[in-house]
């Protein structure tokens, strides 16, 4: 890991999964560009492996990038942090020039909100700027012992197979734990903070973001239009739903909508799963899977509260899928690929896996989520049905739950408490 200089550390730190990471591509790639929603962690992490920061969000730092961008870059210590660089967009070019000119590993981290085409433009694929994608805090980063990066992931202690690796916590959650959790979502500020009202920071974020960081992405929009566009997207959240019909709820066109799909893509704030296509099912859907990516943005833009959510049962399955798939999406993310998110889902809906992970050798593991403290085999047998025609290749499936117990379903297929990710 790069030397810190002492006034970058904060005393309290905590760990991320994106640390080991991060190390890692400092040690070989002369640039690595952090993404992210605003206000997940990203600069407060990339503080843990710089030796000079430049905050170019704030005007006077800016200022001479603005002027003059590649002489600024000369004589800071490395590795440079340059924090919010979409703010001073020439900034990516000076670093383009100096890394062609001494592309040495470990001398600039870029952190950004906000994806731009000019990430592709002034950098078309030459490997030595590499990109990390961060999220808000996963249930498994805020327990006090933090992450433990050196530990095996969900992913491979499901594919081991063997239950002995799911121990459950001293006190494990009931339901209205879990929704308590989704609803205060991952953003570092409610998460790490005693807010006697948290909600009123995310509705400020969600609002800032449809208005303020928006305007970087695509000038000219309607702010009334576009929240209520992503209101749909929230209502819609873990959802397959017609595109037509998002569109008509919102009142807005489908090139608007689909505008508005790319903008709240760019701002990392909703993402659209793919679908799981294989040579021997015939029968899936293409259609992508949508997801807000962190349940508390779809609590806030639904006005939804715990009570609210326990008492709707489809806000309430969708609000565990979305708060899984969190999970999964913050420990995934960090991974190095080491695996696809996926859908799937038989024209008709007879057959639905909710998450299906495809990873190297196309092994398969899948989810199925449960908003029930006691699954059966019954709840498996879209699980069954994926193993039975996949073979060999299906390596493991679970069906995850709001009970205390983690136990065997039938060959391959387990019931796993949501606690799971984290215990």
């Amino acid at each position: 890991m790069a030397r810190v200089a002492e006034p970058l550390t904060p005393p309290e730190y905590r760990e991320r999964f994106a640390d080991f990471r991060l190390s890692t591509l400092l040690r070989d790639a002369p640039a690595v560009l952090i993404n992210g929603p605003r206000a997940c962690g990203k600069t407060t992490t990339a503080r843990q492996h710089a030796a000079s920061v430049v905050r170019l969000d704030q005007p006077a730092q800016a200022a001479a990038f603005k002027a003059d961008p590649d002489a600024a870059l000369r004589g800071r210590e490395e590795p440079i942090l340059l924090d919010e660089w979409q703010e001073v967009p020439g900034v990516l070019g000076a670093v383009k020039r100096a890394v062609d000119d001494d592309p040495r590993p470990g001398r600039f981290i870029l952190t950004g909100s906000v994806r731009t085409d000019q990430e592709n433009e002034m950098w078309p694929g030459t490997g030595r700027l590499i990109r990390l994608r961060m999220y808000g805090f996963t249930e498994r980063e805020l327990r006090p012992e933090g992450p433990r990066n050196h530990e095996p992931g969900f992913l491979d202690r499901l594919t081991s197979n063997n239950l002995a690796g799911f121990q459950p916590p001293p006190q494990p959650p009931d339901l209205r734990d879990y929704i308590d959790r989704a609803v205060r979502g991952g953003f570092p500020a409610v998460a790490l903070a005693s807010r006697s009202d948290p909600a009123n920071w995310i509705d400020s974020y969600v609002e800032q973001l449809l208005t303020r960081d928006s305007h970087q992405v695509t000038k000219g929009r309607d702010e009334f239009k576009l929240a209520r566009y992503f209101e749909v997207v929230a209502a819609c959240s873990a959802g397959i739903p017609e595109h037509k019909t998002m569109y008509d709820a919102a009142g807005i066109s489908r090139p608007t909508a689909d505008v508005y799909d790319s903008l709240l893509a760019d701002l990392f704030i909703a993402e659209q799963v793919p679908a799981w296509s294989d040579n021997r099912l015939t029968t899936l859907i293409r259609a992508p899977k949508r997801y807000v990516v962190d349940s508390s943005l779809m609590a806030a833009a639904l006005d939804a509260t715990t009570d609210t959510i326990l008492g709707d049962s489809d806000l309430l399955g969708r609000c565990i899928d979305t708060f899984v798939a969190a999970q999964l999406r913050g420990e995934l993310a960090t991974a190095g690929g080491r695996g696809r998110v996926l859908h799937a889902r038989t024209k008709g809906g007879r057959e639905e896996i909710d998450i299906v992970v495809e990873r190297p050798g196309r092994k398969v593991l899948a989810l199925e989520m449960k908003a029930s403290a006691a699954p059966s085999r019954a709840d498996a047998k879209h699980l069954r049905w994926l193993r039975d025609q996949l073979g060999d290749r299906f390596v493991a499936g679970a069906v995850m739950h709001t009970g205390p117990d983690a136990f065997q379903l039938d060959d391959r297929i387990h019931a796993l408490p949501i606690w799971a990710f984290w215990a």
